[in-house]
């Protein structure tokens, strides 16, 4: 793993991380589960592999999990955004990506861009609460 790809994830859970923990989140870098009585919200980091970049995708799935059409079983505590068909991307609109391989007059790029993730959580949130199963 790069060097700026360790900074980046260690300003995420610095400023956003205790953002998902305070809205009922858990999980561990980089998938995150909200579990309800009704629904899982899922939120999974994902970064560019040739590095720079990383999206943000985030789902909807039944309380108990989902089954693979191929029958494997993905319980509660060990689904992903990564194992649905249908998912979000955060900043769908403006391009996707949330990139830290620019250079901006900012003394930190790094916590910029995860500032800029905290101001494009009401997209995933707008997402879960519209979302029908």
């Amino acid at each position: 793993m790069s060097l700026e790809r360790n900074k980046m994830i260690t300003e995420l859970k610095k400023i956003v991380i205790p953002e998902l923990r305070i809205r009922g989140f858990k999980g561990s870098f980089p998938h995150f589960r909200r579990i309800s009585k009704d629904k899982i919200d899922l939120m999974t980091f994902q970064f560019d592999r040739y590095g720079g970049g990383f999206v943000i995708e985030v789902g909807v799935c039944p309380s108990e999990g989902i089954t693979h059409s191929w029958g494997e079983k993905v319980l509660p505590n060990k689904v992903t955004a990564h194992d649905l068909h249908n998912k979000f991307r955060l900043k769908e609109t403006k391009g996707q990506w949330f990139r830290y391989d620019v250079e901006y007059e900012s003394k930190n790029i790094y916590e910029e861009v995860a500032n800029e993730v905290l101001e494009h959580l009401y997209e995933a949130e707008d997402y879960w609460n519209m979302s029908i199963l």
